[in-house]
């Protein structure tokens, strides 16, 4: 099953509810032009909810920092949320845990993001 991604307003943030396996090929071009779609519309702090999220592959961690990097370079920040054990570790031996800072809870991250 290819990425889903529901949109959501929450406040001036936008979160990004992403569903299913992030794997690149067409996933590319979905989460890319969703996140195009925002930066263009003026929406640069995004939460990234991953809590339905199965797998993600290598494709997957670079739309992730590609959308990072354009939001940063747009003055906005990424974070990310509800991150399943099996992400999280892949996260950690990435060492991308560095890059995303990631909260148990969407609350966290919406409230890290108004401070």
């Amino acid at each position: 099953m290819a990425v889903k991604i529901k949109k959501r307003e929450v406040g001036e943030i936008t979160v990004l509810d992403l569903s299913g396996k992030i794997m690149g090929g067409d996933d590319f071009d979905l989460f890319n032009n969703a996140i195009k779609d925002l930066v263009n519309d003026g929406h640069v702090d995004i939460v990234l909810n991953l809590k339905s999220v199965k797998w993600i592959n290598s494709t997957g961690l670079g739309l992730m920092v590609s959308a990072y990097t354009s939001l940063v370079k747009q003055g906005g920040r990424m974070k990310v949320c509800e991150v399943s054990e099996r992400i999280d570790n892949i996260l950690h031996v990435t060492q991308l845990e560095l890059i995303f800072e990631t909260f148990d809870k969407e609350a966290d991250a919406l409230a890290s993001l108004v401070e």
